[in-house]
C-alpha cells in the first residue's frame, strides 16, 4: 500500500501506512463513525469510499481527513432529557414580553396584586378591547399573569410574585416615564409615598418600615450586602413584636416563598422589605385598616389609626415631624 494511502478493508476498518512508523494501522470503522457522530447504519455505498489522509508534519502520526459528502452528520443532536438540568435561562422570551408598551401597561396596572377585567386593562393601556385581548393572551401563553372566571367576566392578575420582583427589578434600570398632566404628576408623588410592590408595601412607607425594624432589632441582615440578595432573620424579641401585631413567624416560614429579603425601591433606591414575611405584614396592615387602598393606580393612605399603630409597634417609621407617607393632603 502506497504511503500515506488509506482505504477500507473487508473488516470494516481502515487501513493506512504511516511512513514514519512504518506500519500499516488498523482503524475501526465504528471508532470513526462514533468520533464523526454518525448515529446511523451507514450504506456499503457510504462504506466503499476513500477517505483522505495526510501526515502531520514532525509529529509521527497519520490525520484521517474525511470528507463532508460521505454522508456523516457534521452536527451532533443531543436528545432532551427530562430529568437534565437546565443550561441557562432564556431571558430573551420574558424580556419580549415585558418590551412592549401594551403589555408593559397591563402589567403595571396588575402590579397592585388586585385582579383586573380586560375593559379595565384596555383603559388603562389605552387600547381597544380586541388589541388588549389579544395582548393579555400573549401574557397568558408567556406565563407573565393567571386570569380567574367569575359568572360571565374574567379577572388577570400577575401569575405571581416572581413577576412582580422581575418587573420591580427592570424599574431600577428603566428610564422614567415622563410627566404630562396633573393627574399624572399627582399618581407619581402618590406611588414615591406608599403603594403596594405586588403584596408587600414599597415606596417611603416601605423603606421606613424597614428601617424601623431594623432600627428596634425586630430584624437583623444575615449579610453584610446592600442589594436584592440580602436576608433578613427575625430575633426573638422581633417574634413576640410580631406576635403581638397578630403574626405568627413559625407558620410563615413554612411558605415555600423566600422568607425575607429587600427589593432595591425604584422610587427611594433604597430596600424595602419583601417575602413571606413583608406579605404578612401588609396583609395585616390592610386587615387592622392601618393602611388603606388609595385613590390612584397602587398607591396606599396611611390612615391616622395606623400612623400610630405603626409607631407604638415598630417604631418611628417616617422622620420625625414628617406627616406619614400616604397621609391624604
Amino acid at each position: 500500500m502506497p504511503q500515506g494511502h488509506t482505504d477500507l478493508g473487508a473488516d470494516d476498518g481502515i487501513r493506512t501506512r504511516d511512513p514514519h512508523l512504518g506500519k500499516v494501522m488498523l482503524y475501526q470503522l465504528s471508532h470513526v463513525r462514533a468520533h464523526l457522530g454518525c448515529d446511523q447504519n451507514c450504506s456499503r455505498s457510504c462504506r466503499s469510499r476513500k477517505l483522505r489522509t495526510r501526515v502531520s508534519p514532525g509529529s509521527g502520526f497519520t490525520l484521517i481527513q474525511v470528507e463532508t459528502w460521505l454522508g456523516y452528520r457534521r452536527n451532533m443532536t443531543v436528545a432532551a432529557q427530562h430529568d437534565s438540568i437546565p443550561y441557562d435561562t432564556d431571558i430573551a422570551q420574558a424580556a419580549a414580553l415585558m418590551a412592549d408598551p401594551t403589555r408593559a401597561a397591563m402589567l403595571r396596572a396588575l402590579m397592585s396584586d388586585r385582579p383586573l377585567a380586560a375593559g379595565e386593562l384596555a383603559r388603562l393601556a389605552g387600547v381597544s378591547a380586541a388589541t388588549a385581548s389579544f395582548h393579555l393572551a400573549k401574557l397568558l401563553e408567556g406565563n407573565m399573569i393567571a386570569v380567574a372566571r367569575q359568572g360571565r367576566h374574567r379577572y388577570y392578575r400577575l401569575a405571581g410574585h416572581e413577576v412582580a420582583a422581575a418587573l420591580e427589578a427592570v424599574g431600577l434600570i428603566s428610564p422614567a416615564l415622563p410627566v404630562r398632566s396633573l393627574r399624572q404628576s399627582r399618581e407619581a408623588v402618590a406611588l414615591a409615598e406608599a403603594r403596594t410592590c405586588y403584596d408587600h408595601l414599597a415606596g417611603k412607607a416601605g423603606v421606613g418600615l424597614l428601617d424601623a425594624l431594623l432600627k428596634s432589632k425586630s430584624l437583623i441582615r444575615t449579610d453584610d450586602g446592600d442589594s436584592a440578595s440580602t436576608r433578613f432573620a427575625v430575633t426573638g424579641a422581633g417574634a413576640s413584636t410580631l406576635a403581638s401585631f397578630g403574626i405568627n413567624v413559625l407558620e410563615v416560614r413554612r411558605s415555600r416563598r423566600r422568607f425575607a429579603g429587600q427589593c432595591i425601591d425604584w422610587t427611594q433606591r433604597r430596600g424595602h422589605l419583601n417575602g413571606a414575611l413583608a406579605a404578612a405584614i401588609t396583609a395585616r396592615l390592610l386587615e387592622l385598616g392601618w393602611i388603606a387602598r388609595g385613590a390612584r393606580r397602587r398607591s396606599v393612605v396611611i390612615t391616622a389609626a395606623g400612623a400610630q399603630g405603626l409607631a407604638d409597634t415598630f417604631g418611628q417609621c417616617w422622620p420625625q415631624g414628617d406627616d406619614p407617607p400616604g397621609t391624604p393632603r
